[in-house]
């Protein structure tokens, strides 16, 4: 049998991106905060998506919209040392009052963003001394935190003061050179 040669091919649908869905779903519910109910549905809307690709997704957002993020779904920020630190408080404010299900999620969340500062300075080794010392001192603060999470905001105070750091926990150190 031959094909018509007249007759256009068959068109794809168009998927929408999953930024898009998401932004759509956002608009629809107009939540407040995007805490966990609200991270358990895109979940399910966006699927297949991974926990990271979701997360980063979400923090644009946020930064965007102003709508801000729960512990549990901003997970561990990195950018510098302040917002480290005001992220591991946050989710050892979640730790401490979760059950248990919910203290080995906030336990995945910070070993996962270790591993992920540990492939970010074997990356950096290389190129960038000073970030491979950096992401060095970043997974140091996520074990202390893994080791012993009530004992982090008294360690983290004083590792700031043995390093020379300000003690305030939303001002990066670099921000002090300035």
């Amino acid at each position: 049998m031959e094909a018509n040669p007249q007759s256009p091919p068959p068109k794809r649908q168009k998927r929408e991106s999953k930024k898009r869905q998401m932004i759509a779903w956002i608009e629809r519910t107009a939540p407040r905060q995007i805490g966990e109910p609200e991270w358990e549905a895109l979940l399910r809307l966006l699927a297949p998506i991974s926990d990271g690709y979701l997360r980063r997704l979400l923090r644009d957002w946020a930064k965007e919209s102003g709508v801000p993020l729960g512990p549990l779904v901003e997970g561990v920020r990195q950018e510098s040392f302040g917002v480290l630190e005001s992220s591991l408080l946050r989710l050892l404010g979640e730790y401490e009052q979760g059950a248990a299900a919910t203290r080995l999620r906030v336990r995945k969340l910070v070993i996962d963003a270790k591993e992920h500062a540990r492939w970010t300075s074997k990356r950096a080794a290389a190129r960038n001394e000073e970030k491979l010392a950096e992401k060095g001192e970043m997974i140091l603060w996520m074990l202390t935190w893994l080791e012993n999470p009530p004992v982090f905001p008294e360690w983290v105070r004083l590792r700031r003061i043995a390093l020379g750091h300000m003690t305030d926990p939303m001002v990066d150190p670099e921000e002090k050179r300035n």
